[in-house]
This record gives structure tokens, C-alpha cells and sequence, in this order.
């Protein structure tokens, strides 16, 4: 059996996204662009490429498209076009997509990524508008098609061949769906469809500087599935070179298009590639080309909000939370706008990051719903987090506030501290002191290992007294009182 040595070779890995945006119609007519309705009902005669039926370009497309363009910070074409790619499948009624192939609308541009605690920047070589395909629905008998998703504007967007792992394609598409979040250009709901993965995959040696040949894994749909994809295709393609090492690489892996199969964990080879000269692609008749101001350009950047990386920046530099932290909350829109939200009236952004990401989504999880869907105000949550810092509740208590707030959403979390004795901390000193007596009286074993120098003893005295009282007292008083009787 041959002895393969997986850290002689480096992957080379280009992805190609595929994000249909939620303009309310259509990209070249009014059809609703909406998912889930039955099917061809959303259609008009130019979705269905009827005979004489022309394309009306949708200005809200040119609008998110170059949003897009200024997140990437690349450069916007003045001039850009649209060509006919010629293909016969059912789902594709004119018999032909229109997209941009001469022309795109955005050249180059770069993601910064954070990958296992290190930020990347990935180079992007182009941005381009189509329109989608229908969709095949196969039955027990027969097969069906239905064109409602037939011309949902797309942007698809093309990454140079600069990622190396699967790790690093991950953390590239992550970055890119919540760009579009955050401009609101998508949902990128990869259940429904909205957001679609194509990878292109090759090896080499790490001696070697030029490519060899590389195969195309098509529409991925979730994050997990393309990272175990792509990690079986580099192990597939490492095996097949170092069982064959004196035959012509070009030989071995040869271009084709496959798709990823869940059940074997492999890739299977779906049909061989095609080149551009097979699309016949020529510039589209019907449309005129586009042409993009300056002022145009300078009108969206007004509007332009903060964008992913800029605000994991402010989060982990000017409100110190950890990496960790910062990413879970800027990958989910929601949730960091429900933060942004929260943190108006609470000045204590990491024990409120930790409150909302670990306490209350922890609490919720197994519901499949949102704090939002729940009905807890973010200002609630703000509530509990400055109670804790400023010593009107325990944590012990927050954790039993949270609870009732989970049960009773929307009520104000101060009020139920107020409404319930059990919640009410205990504040009187001489209380705490008698408490503390009696844990000394009972735990002399640990007194003793304390004042010999073994610090858990003090923290076991500590869990004794908060044992005692409920969680009522305050921690920092219990400290210093059990501190001074300690000396």
C-alpha cells in the first residue's frame, strides 16, 4: 500500500457563490421574487421565454450589485453588459441563462476572513449579475418543473485561486454571506436556496509553482457539506498522484464536473468538463449595455453601513471581546443587531455578550426560535447585566431572573426581581458575618489548608457560604469579610 504523505502537497481552491438577492420582483420582469408559493405561479411569459417576450433589467439589482461592489472594495465597471450562455436543460426555458462573461459589473475586491484566530484577506476576481434556472422536481413516476426561482437575479461571485483549505473556504463563504446580510441584499438562506456553493479544487506539490488540472464540485448548500466535499477531494486527489507518481499528473485527474454524495462521503463524477467555447457565449441582443455614474457610485457609499470585519474589529479591539465572541455575533445579523441594541443601555459589553450568546441563547436553543421570536426585549437583557454589575442581583439569581423572563417574555426583568423575596439579595453585613462563622466552625480542615497555602481552600469556603445563603449575598462582600476573618 502506498505511503501517502498529505504535507507534501498544498490545495488550490476557488470558489464560486452563487446568491440570489431579495429584490421584490424578478431580474428581467415583474414576476414576484418570492420562495415557497406554489409552484408557476410566480411567472410571467418572459420567465417562461416566450416567443417575442423582451427583458426589463431590474435597477434594483444595479443598486445591491453595487453595494456589493463597495463592500469588496473593488472596482465598478462604468461599463459592463450582459451575454447569453447557451445551454438545453428543462429548468433553463429560453434555452439559454444571461449573465455577464466579457463584462462583469465588479472586478477584483478582497474578503477579510478570520480563520482559526488569524485574519486573511481573499482576493476576488469578478462579481457578476445572471439570472437563476427553474427547478427540477423529480416524483415516483415522473418529473416536474417548476419556474417559479426561473430568473431570480443572482450575483455570483468568483474568488481567485488563493484558499488552501477547507478551513480557509469556510471562513471565506461565512464572510461573504454576512457582507450581503449586512448590506441587506440577501436573506442567504441555504435551506431555501438563496446561497449556493461551486468549488473548484486542485493539488500540487509545494515545490511547484504552476497549477495542475482541477475538478468543479457543484451546488453545495451548507457549510458542513462543503468542508467535508472539499476535504474528501483533496484526500481523493493526494492518493491518486502519490499512487501514481510516475505517470503525467494531467493523466490522472482530469476535468469534470461532480457532485458530493452525503451517504459514501465522497465525490462523484457527474459529467466531464465543459469549456466557454461550449456555452457559445455572444452579448445579449435585447439588452442594452449598463452604464454607471460616479454619482451613482457616491450615492450608495452615503449609504453604505458598518460591515462585518469593520465591526469585529471595534468589538474585539475598543470592546474587548474575545475573537470567539466577536464572530459569533457578527455572522448572525440578528443577533448582533439584538446586541447593538442591548449594549445602548448597558456599558458592560463583555459580561453582556457572554449573558446573550451563552445564558439566553443557551436557554433557547432547543426551541429552534430567537430571543426576538420570544418576545425579549434586548433592553431586558441590558436590565439583568447592570443589576449584576451594580449589585442589585447575584449571577446566581440572574441565572433564576432569566428563566422567569424565558416563561414571561416581555416583562420587564426588574419588575420580577422585585415581585418574587427569593430574588432579593441579602445585603445586611452582620448577616453574611454569621454565615461566614459558621462555615469556618464547620470547614476548620480547610482553614487550616488556607493559612498553609493552598488557595482552592479559599474558594471552597467561598462555594460554602454562597451554598448557605442561597446565592443571596454578594460575592465581593463575602470575599472580604471571609478575607479579613481569614488574616
Amino acid at each position: 500500500m502506498t505511503n501517502i504523505q498529505h504535507d507534501l502537497w498544498q490545495p488550490v481552491i476557488g470558489l464560486e457563490v452563487h446568491i440570489q438577492l431579495n429584490t421584490k420582483s424578478k431580474l428581467f420582469s415583474s414576476a414576484p421574487n418570492r420562495f415557497g408559493d406554489e409552484p408557476n405561479t410566480n411567472i410571467t411569459d418572459v420567465c417562461t421565454g416566450q416567443p417575442g417576450t423582451l427583458p426589463v433589467l431590474n435597477k434594483e439589482v444595479l443598486r445591491k450589485a453595487v453595494q456589493l461592489g463597495l463592500a469588496l472594495k473593488g472596482n465598478i465597471a462604468p461599463f459592463s453588459q450582459f451575454d447569453r450562455k447557451s445551454y438545453f436543460y428543462p429548468d433553463s426555458p429560453r434555452n439559454f441563462q444571461i449573465t455577464q462573461f466579457d463584462h462583469p459589473i465588479i472586478l477584483g475586491g478582497t474578503i477579510l476572513a478570520d480563520v482559526e484566530g488569524v485574519t486573511k484577506a481573499f482576493a476576488v476576481n469578478r462579481a457578476h449579475i445572471e439570472d437563476d434556472a427553474g427547478m427540477l422536481k423529480h416524483f415516483s413516476t415522473f418529473a416536474g418543473v417548476d419556474y417559479n426561482r426561473a430568473g431570480v437575479p443572482l450575483i455570483e461571485v468568483v474568488s481567485e485561486a488563493c484558499i488552501h483549505s477547507s478551513k480557509e473556504a469556510v471562513a471565506y463563504a461565512t464572510a461573504l454571506r454576512a457582507i450581503m446580510e449586512y448590506i441587506d441584499a440577501s436573506d442567504c438562506n441555504m435551506e431555501e436556496g438563496s446561497l449556493r456553493f461551486d468549488a473548484n479544487i486542485s493539488v500540487r506539490l509545494k515545490t511547484e509553482t504552476s497549477l495542475r488540472n482541477k475538478i468543479e464540485i457543484k451546488n453545495m448548500n451548507s457549510f458542513h457539506n462543503m468542508e467535508m466535499a472539499i476535504d474528501s477531494e483533496i484526500k481523493r486527489q493526494i492518493r491518486l498522484y502519490s499512487e501514481n507518481p510516475e505517470a503525467d499528473p494531467k493523466s490522472i485527474i482530469q476535468g469534470g464536473t461532480y457532485r458530493f454524495d452525503l451517504d459514501k462521503k465522497e465525490t462523484v463524477l457527474m459529467r466531464k468538463k465543459e469549456a466557454a467555447e461550449d456555452y457559445r457565449y455572444f452579448p445579449e441582443p435585447d439588452l442594452p449595455p449598463i452604464f454607471i455614474s460616479e454619482s451613482f457610485i457616491e450615492e450608495i457609499k452615503k449609504d453604505l453601513p458598518e460591515l462585518p470585519h469593520e465591526r469585529f474589529k471595534r468589538y474585539t479591539e475598543q470592546l474587548s471581546l474575545s475573537p470567539a465572541a466577536a464572530s459569533t455575533l457578527i455572522n448572525d445579523r440578528q443577533m448582533c443587531l439584538y446586541f447593538e441594541r442591548a449594549l445602548s443601555s448597558c456599558p458592560h459589553a463583555k459580561n453582556l455578550c457572554n449573558w446573550l450568546i451563552v445564558e439566553f441563547t443557551g436557554r433557547i436553543k432547543d426551541s429552534g426560535r430567537t430571543l426576538q421570536a420570544i418576545g425579549i426585549l434586548p433592553e431586558h437583557v441590558a436590565s439583568v447585566v447592570n443589576m449584576i454589575e451594580d449589585g442589585t442581583i447575584t449571577g446566581k439569581i440572574a441565572k433564576c431572573v432569566a428563566d422567569d423572563m424565558i416563561l414571561s417574555p416581555g416583562k420587564d426583568c426588574r419588575l420580577i426581581v422585585k415581585e418574587n423575596p427569593d430574588y432579593q439579595p441579602l445585603q445586611d453585613t452582620s448577616s453574611i458575618e454569621a454565615l461566614i462563622d459558621q462555615v469556618l466552625s464547620e470547614n476548620s480542615q480547610s482553614v487550616t489548608d488556607y493559612k498553609a497555602g493552598k488557595t482552592k481552600a479559599f474558594a471552597f469556603l467561598i462555594g460554602q457560604v454562597m451554598k448557605l445563603c442561597k446565592g443571596k449575598a454578594s460575592p465581593t462582600i463575602v470575599n472580604e469579610i471571609l478575607t479579613k476573618k481569614l488574616q
